[in-house]
């Protein structure tokens, strides 16, 4: 509705693109049991790419109208570079890290930064990213927040420091207020 009362709106097209894309992959987001999966780890097969055509359709048209790129926009460009690649091993993390960049300009957000933290190890390597989640430990905004272990555990295990990984992902399960988040968590604790 918002596109066709605002056809010119550049970041009502990125919303809609951003909504479309994720809407894509709501069917593998858990499993039959109901947990998380891992977006790394969905199965691609299964995303909705009627959904996708719609999001990259809609991203065009709001890139197109808008320079620079709004939040929504930049948004919708990161997941539509996962949407773009059939397998994981396929996703275009340098170009993923240069949006981040952007958007950690226009947002000045930590959970940005951590996002990009992620970018930047799929693209460069675990020991780059674990210097910059380091830094973003001490920020205030993000004390309590699941994630920084969650994401320090992760970067730490491709690293090989296992018994360092372990503790992340018991501290993550601590922090986190989803109990499926919390099972999954320990579970991969165990695992380590």
């Amino acid at each position: 509705m918002m596109a066709a009362l605002a056809p010119q709106e550049p970041e009502v097209h990125g919303l809609v693109a951003l909504m479309e894309l994720h809407a894509s992959r709501m069917r593998t987001r858990v499993n039959s049991s109901g947990e998380p999966v891992l977006l790394l780890d969905q199965d691609r097969s299964r995303w909705d790419y009627t959904l996708i055509h719609l999001g990259l359709t809609a991203l065009e048209r709001a890139q197109t109208l808008a320079r620079p790129l709004g939040i929504y926009t930049l948004q919708a460009a990161i997941s539509a570079c996962h949407a773009r690649a059939r397998t994981t091993a396929e996703t275009d993390w340098h170009r993923i890290v240069a949006i981040y960049d952007a958007l950690v300009q226009l947002t000045g957000s930590p959970i940005v930064e951590l996002n990009r933290a992620v970018a930047i190890g799929m693209a460069y390597g675990p020991a780059p990213a674990l210097e910059l989640v380091d830094q973003l430990a001490t920020e205030p905004a993000l004390s309590g927040y699941h994630l920084v272990p969650a994401v320090r555990r992760d970067l730490l295990l491709k690293l090989g420091r296992k018994s360092d990984a372990r503790a992340e992902f018991e501290r993550a399960a601590f922090l986190t207020n989803n109990q499926r988040e919390r099972d999954l968590l320990v579970a991969r604790a165990r695992a380590c």
